[in-house]
C-alpha cells in the first residue's frame, strides 16, 4: 500500500455535547442538544460570548463568538450553561485513549479532534470506510456523543472530508476524488483560508477551489508572497505533513484556552497563563525533556492572532523559571486589547539541560528544587492538578494564586 491513509476524527459540537452528556448522567431530564441552548460565560457580563450552540439555537441565527447579550436578543428563551473545562479534558482524554487502539500514530489536533495515521494497517483492516463507520458508532454508544470522521491520503484532505456534512457522518476525500469533491467548493471552505484571504482571492476572480487550483502562479505569488505555494498545493489536495504522534517525544508543547468572554484584566490573564505554565511544564517533565524557547500566543476580539517569544538562558523544565519568562514576555508583548484566546508554547525541546557552568552555580539548590518539583507533580497527579503550588510562584506577576503552598 503506497498511499498514506489518514483519519480525522472531530467531535460534533464538542463543548455542548460533552455538557449534555454530563447533565444527563446527573439526572437532567432534558438533552440540551435538542433545545435552544448555548455554552457561554456569565450572562451578567455583556462581554460574555457564545462558545458553543445547539442546532436549534443556530436556527435562531445565534453564532459562535457573539456576545450572550446578542444571543439572548435573538432567542429570549435561550438556556445558558457554563463551560466545564475539567470535564471536557476528561472526555477528550478518554476519546483519544479509545482511538489509540486503532493506530499507534495519533496526533491531537485540538481538545476535540485528532488525526490517526492508518497507513500500513491494511492487513488488519480491509475496508477503511466500514472501519470508520464502526468507530463512529462505537463512540456514540460508549461515550454518548457523536463524531465526524474524514478519510484522506493526507491530513489536509482528511480534515476537509470531516467537514463536508455534519453531524454523525463519515466522508472520504481521496486523491481520485479531488476534482469531484474538493474543486466545486467555495474557496473560503479551503482549510486555513480565512475571511480576509477569501476576500483577496475573490478580488482576483478566484471563487472556487478549482479556480485557485488553476490560478496563475505569478499573480498568487505577487498577492500572497510565501503563502501562495501553500494555497496552490492545498487546492490540489497536496499535503506532505506527517501525523505527529504525541506518544513519542515532540519538538514543541503548547496549550491554548478560548476564554468565556473578552479579557483585558492583566492579573486575570496572568493567572490563566500560570495554569497553562503548570500544564505544559508538567507534560515537559513527564516526557523528560527541557525547553529553551517560550512563546505567549494571543487572539483578540477581532480574531487577529499575534505572539511573542524569548529564550531561556539554558534549557529547563522548571515551572518557576519558565513562568518568570512567560510574565516578562506578556508584559512586553500584550497590546492591551480584549483577548479572546491565550496560550503558551514551549519549543526547542531537548533531552539534556546542558548549561555553561560557573563558579557561582548553586548545583545543590537546583537539584533540591528539581526534587521538590518532582514531589509536587506526584502529589498533584494523585489528588488533582495544581492542588499544591510552590510559594515562590505566588508573587510572580502579582498573580492571585490561592492554593496550598509548599
Amino acid at each position: 500500500m503506497n498511499d498514506r491513509l489518514i483519519f480525522h476524527i472531530d467531535v460534533n459540537n464538542a463543548f455542548l455535547s460533552w455538557t449534555a452528556v454530563l447533565l444527563l448522567r446527573k439526572g437532567y431530564k432534558i438533552d440540551i442538544r435538542k433545545i435552544p441552548a448555548i455554552i457561554g460565560g456569565s450572562e451578567t457580563e455583556r462581554r460574555g460570548i457564545v462558545l458553543a450552540k445547539s442546532p436549534i439555537a443556530k436556527k435562531y441565527g445565534i453564532k459562535t463568538a457573539e456576545t450572550i447579550y446578542q444571543a439572548r436578543k435573538k432567542c429570549p428563551n435561550l438556556k445558558i450553561y457554563p463551560p466545564n473545562y475539567s470535564w471536557y479534558y476528561k472526555q477528550s482524554k478518554q476519546l483519544f485513549e479509545y482511538l489509540s487502539q486503532y493506530s499507534p500514530s495519533l496526533e491531537k489536533f485540538s481538545i476535540d479532534e485528532c488525526f490517526l495515521d492508518m497507513t500500513g494497517t491494511n492487513y488488519l483492516y480491509k475496508d477503511y470506510y466500514q472501519l470508520a463507520l464502526k468507530i463512529k458508532e462505537e463512540i456514540k454508544v460508549k461515550f454518548g456523543f457523536t463524531v465526524n470522521i474524514g478519510i484522506g491520503n493526507n491530513k489536509l484532505c482528511a480534515k476537509m472530508a470531516s467537514d463536508f456534512e455534519k453531524p454523525d457522518k463519515v466522508h472520504t476525500l481521496l486523491k481520485e476524488e479531488i476534482e469531484t469533491k474538493l474543486w466545486p467548493l467555495d474557496v473560503g471552505d479551503l482549510f486555513m483560508v480565512g475571511k480576509r484571504t477569501k476576500e483577496e482571492l475573490n478580488k482576483l476572480n478566484i471563487f472556487t477551489i478549482k479556480d485557485l487550483a488553476f490560478a496563475d502562479d505569478k499573480i498568487l505569488k505577487n498577492q500572497f508572497k510565501n503563502q501562495a505555494r501553500y494555497l496552490k498545493e492545498s487546492a490540489w489536495g497536496i499535503d506532505n505533513v506527517k501525523v505527529q504522534s504525541r506518544s513519542s517525544k515532540t519538538t514543541s508543547i503548547s496549550t491554548t484556552e478560548t476564554l468565556t468572554h473578552d479579557y483585558t484584566d492583566e492579573k486575570k490573564l496572568k493567572e490563566i497563563l500560570f495554569r497553562q505554565t503548570e500544564d505544559v511544564t508538567r507534560e515537559l517533565r513527564k516526557q523528560k525533556q527541557y525547553t529553551k524557547t517560550v512563546a505567549v500566543i494571543y487572539k483578540n476580539n477581532d480574531f487577529r492572532n499575534y505572539s511573542a517569544q524569548a529564550q531561556l538562558p539554558y534549557p529547563t523544565n522548571n515551572t518557576k523559571e519558565i513562568y518568570k519568562l512567560v510574565v516578562k514576555i506578556f508584559d512586553k508583548s500584550y497590546k492591551r486589547d480584549p483577548i479572546r484566546l491565550i496560550g503558551i508554547r514551549l519549543a526547542n525541546l531537548q533531552e539534556t539541560k546542558e548549561k555553561q557552568m560557573t563558579l557561582f552555580d548553586k548545583n545543590n539548590e537546583e537539584e533540591k528544587e528539581e526534587e521538590i518539583q518532582k514531589t509536587i507533580d506526584e502529589i498533584n497527579q494523585k489528588f488533582g492538578k495544581s492542588i499544591v503550588v510552590p510559594a515562590s510562584l505566588k508573587i510572580i506577576g502579582n498573580s492571585k494564586i490561592k492554593k496550598n503552598e509548599t
